[in-house]
């Protein structure tokens, strides 16, 4: 049976050529994506929701070159501020200053409106789940009683355990750091807050970029920037850029490290591409080292997407140290086998001098000359501790080089794979050429794919389709899904 070509969905970034501001849903500008079948991209780009992975969470979408009506154009931009917040940041600031005022048996939070609210709006909350009594230090914890954002198709916000949280902590006061710039890592930003406020051994400033507007309500605007990370895109506007890019250069950009969390099911690359606008902000302090330098950075992200991250960060190590999140049923730490957290920390900073802790069952691997998993086993054909998950890995030597202990080496294939795998549908490798050795952003032949058949082709009229774009669960790839209208 022959084999179907195969499809996908690449995001489109950092083009040369002259074009228009992509368009704005209510979650800021749009991305550009492609189609791409196997051996060609498709004729036509669309522009959908940068941070919504299915058109249900947010249904923006808009062909490349299609023309907007004036009527269209101001109902998307009525329907875009509708979805704003009710309360600007600088509205929350006032409201909370007023709300630790009040004697405690008047501090009241909604639960469902994950609002704090002040005595003349209680009787509009009259029919919902109240937390009364909030003191000043659950106020300084807020992650302790805002709901997580557990939609897995969109925000995914899951929030790091106190010991993670402590871990990332110690390691930042441990090479020294002054500021952290928190990407989507609320509880760590809180963490360094509190432990500044207690007047402890540490002096560590923090800011916090998010898209969950909710935490405007705890912190300034120089504490708390509304962010999307898979845009760069600053909701407060040029006032919120230049607190972030005040920050990265104080002190001549010294002193400062960047620690990012984002939802696992985003693009890679739209990551990357707002990791490096940020990087670039850092860069322009006028100093000529930090040219030459890289902005110290942790990027926390599951292992299997390794290869997919050193395409954009060639200079970064990913770290054996499992991260655990306390409202993720399967992200824990100390579990065995495939149960434990495929959670680690990808890193710039030289690995030998990061330190596991060997009372969680890390050791330091003098070869390697880097803190290992217990079960990470030194193989010395390969000269290094290859483990990826936590488990002890054998050498194949008709793959030459390390696989996973449930692997068995494929004949038809001429690889490692699962027992249970189809050599015949295995969709690895890339888009364009159909070459298993490298992915799509890596092959030679992406700048002239598709292109000829574009310039060649006659405009032909198209059939009228209704897309709908999704990304699919767990992975980076997306997919477009083509339902033809019936004709009647």
């Amino acid at each position: 049976m022959a084999q179907s070509p195969r499809t996908g969905v690449a995001v489109v970034l950092d083009r040369e050529e002259p074009f228009t501001p992509p368009p704005h849903c209510p979650h800021g500008p749009t991305l550009l994506f492609a189609k791409l079948v196997q051996g060609k991209e498709e004729e036509r780009r669309f522009y959908a929701c940068s941070a919504c992975r299915e058109r249900k969470d947010c249904n923006f979408f808009q062909w490349e070159h299609e023309k907007v009506s004036e009527a269209r154009l101001s109902a998307r931009e009525k329907y875009n501020q509708s979805h704003q917040p009710a309360f600007s940041h600088r509205d929350n600031i006032e409201r909370f200053k007023e709300f630790v005022t009040l004697p405690l048996s008047k501090r009241k939070f909604c639960k469902e409106c994950q609002q704090l609210l002040l005595p003349p709006e209680w009787k509009s909350h009259s029919g919902h789940q109240l937390l009364s009594d909030v003191s000043v230090a659950q106020l300084t914890r807020p992650t302790s009683f805002l709901s997580p954002l557990e939609n897995k198709k969109t925000n995914a916000q899951y929030l790091f355990t106190d010991r993670s949280c402590q871990f990332l902590l110690d390691l930042i006061v441990a090479h020294g750091f002054k500021r952290v710039l928190c990407v989507g890592t609320p509880r760590l930003h809180e963490l360094i807050k509190l432990q500044t406020s207690h007047k402890q051994k540490i002096c560590i400033k923090s800011l916090l970029l998010d898209i969950d507007f909710r935490y405007s309500q705890f912190y300034t605007e120089e504490e708390f920037c509304h962010y999307n990370m898979f845009n760069h895109y600053f909701f407060a506007g040029e006032a919120a850029y230049e607190v972030c890019q005040k920050f990265l250069q104080q002190d001549k950009g010294e002193g400062v490290i960047m620690v990012a969390d984002p939802p696992f099911g985003g693009l890679v690359e739209a990551l990357a591409f707002s990791f490096k606008k940020l990087i670039a902000m850092w860069r322009q302090t006028g100093s000529t080292d930090a040219v030459s330098k890289e902005l110290p950075m942790l990027w926390i992200f599951p292992y299997f997407f390794e290869s997919r991250i050193l395409e954009f960060f060639p200079s970064f190590t990913m770290l054996d140290y499992q991260v655990d999140y306390h409202n993720h049923a399967l992200y824990k730490h100390g579990k065995t086998g495939r149960k434990q957290s495929p959670v680690r920390i990808f890193t710039n900073l030289s690995p030998h001098l990061i330190v596991l802790p060997v009372e969680e069952g890390y050791r330091f691997c003098s070869v390697c000359q880097r803190y290992v998993s217990f079960e990470n086993k030194h193989c010395n054909i390969c000269n290094s501790c290859p483990s990826k998950d936590g488990r002890q890995w054998r050498h194949c030597y008709l793959c030459k080089k390390c696989v996973k202990p449930s692997w068995i080496h494929c004949s038809v294939c001429d690889s490692c794979a699962l027992p249970t795998h189809s050599c015949m549908n295995a969709d690895v490798g890339c888009f364009i050429c159909g070459a298993a050795d490298h992915k799509r952003t890596t092959c030679t032949n992406q700048q002239v794919a598709g292109k000829g058949d574009r310039d060649g082709k006659k405009a032909r009229p198209k059939k009228k389709v209704k897309v709908s774009v999704k990304k699919i669960t767990g992975t980076k790839k997306m997919r477009t899904t083509k339902r033809r209208k019936s004709k009647k």
